[in-house]
């Protein structure tokens, strides 16, 4: 039986009604939902897990002899990566040894030198003083007879001789002078040159062993056995793991409120929601994401658009949860900041750089070996005294 035109409008308002109270009912609950909790915290899905990618770059010239790790595979700091052909750069090591161990023999013999030019002008030196007394003695007994001219002539020449050689042994010994003067052997710019090019070539031969800066996972393998690489080339990337964070970008109207220190609950499309991770807001980005964009935008020109922009908030992780519950970077999240705690300034920062992937000692001590070779060459091939490096030598005719 069909209902009459009252019966049906009374049923409309009825459901209109319904509807309207069901409506308000949620808007209030979203009110007071929004007032007594939401007003303190700040969400957004636009957030990522991020880490540091440790890339490892070749820093010598070779053929890849032999890949030792694969991809996802952990290493630890130190461990051999890829090993070089190292046929070409033994070869090179030895050209510089030889060049050191030459230039110490020549940089020896040049001390050597100035201390036998010294030698002679003392010995010339004497010889010169004793012409000079006999000649004031010859001189006092030619008149006597005692002496005839001829000797004292040739006297005179004789001195006039070893003056000219004395002045003769000054010269080298200023020649000799301006070789070594103001050095010692070991810092003479010949041998520093040449140990320079040894330690070059003895930090090539140590890095035909390309090994792991930081302990990691390896990701990114680019090198192959045969490839040729130059320095630059990058092999690989290592991943630590035990050290990641959250970048949040934010909406700039929703960040007046976000400080550094402040609680954030972080869930990853991973895990869902049955998974929590707890974060702390480590510090804000000095700049929204535009103005480090490769293209920034210049609103100076052009006709302009005022567009809201984000600004990337860090956000630090718990490391026993993300050991224990593990992620990777570039992971979704959803973060939601709890604003209520902490009202200091947002230029404050709370990270730090203690973490074990801030820090490798592998290169510095490829230099150490580098200069304890070449220090093992220098010795022995050292021929200089103590007696070389005296340089009182009279150096006045």
């Amino acid at each position: 039986m069909p209902f009459d035109r009252k019966t049906i409008r009374r049923r409309r308002n009825l459901l209109l009604s319904l509807v309207f109270v069901i409506l308000a009912a949620a808007a209030l609950a979203a009110a007071t939902s929004w007032w007594f909790s939401g007003r303190f915290f700040v969400e957004t899905d636009n957030a990522f897990v991020t880490g540091n990618l440790i890339p490892v770059y070749a820093d010598a010239t070779g053929f890849v002899a032999r890949v030792y790790f694969e991809e996802t595979e952990v290493v630890k700091k130190d461990d051999l990566l890829i090993r070089l052909d190292a046929q070409r750069a033994t070869a090179l090591l030895g050209v510089a040894s030889a060049d050191l161990a030459q230039a110490v023999r020549h940089v020896s013999g040049l001390f050597a030198d100035r201390r036998q030019t010294c030698q002679r002008i003392l010995s010339q030196r004497a010889q010169l003083d004793k012409i000079r007394h006999d000649i004031i003695r010859y001189k006092q007994a030619v008149p006597t007879g005692a002496v005839s001219k001829q000797v004292l002539q040739n006297a005179e020449d004789q001195a006039a001789s070893l003056e000219a050689e004395l002045s003769a042994a000054h010269a080298n010994f200023q020649s000799a002078q301006a070789e070594v003067g103001g050095t010692t052997p070991k810092r003479h710019p010949e041998i520093e040159l040449a140990r320079s090019k040894f330690i070059d070539a003895a930090i090539e031969l140590e890095r035909q062993e390309i090994r792991a800066p930081v302990e990691g996972y390896i990701a990114k393998r680019k090198a192959q056995v045969g490839d040729r690489v130059h320095p630059g080339d990058q092999l690989m990337t290592i991943v630590p793991l035990d050290h990641l964070w959250v970048e949040a970008n934010l909406w700039e109207t929703s960040l007046h409120l976000v400080r550094p220190g402040q609680p954030v609950r972080v869930t990853a499309d991973l895990y869902g929601r049955k998974v929590d991770f707890h974060g702390t807001v480590e510090g804000l980005v000095p700049g929204t994401g535009s103005v480090f964009a490769l293209l920034p935008p210049d609103n100076a020109t052009g006709n302009f658009i005022h567009i809201v922009q984000r600004v990337p908030v860090r956000i630090a992780l718990d490391r026993d949860e993300i050991l224990k519950e593990p992620l990777r970077p570039g992971l979704s999240t959803v973060i939601s900041i709890d604003v209520r705690q902490d009202r200091g300034s947002p230029n404050e920062a709370l990270t730090n750089v203690t973490s074990h992937e801030y820090e490798t000692t592998i290169f510095s001590r490829d230099v150490a070996n580098a200069n304890a070779m070449a220090e093992k060459v220098i010795k022995e091939n050292q021929t200089f005294s103590e007696k070389d490096l005296d340089t009182s030598c009279p150096v006045n005719p």
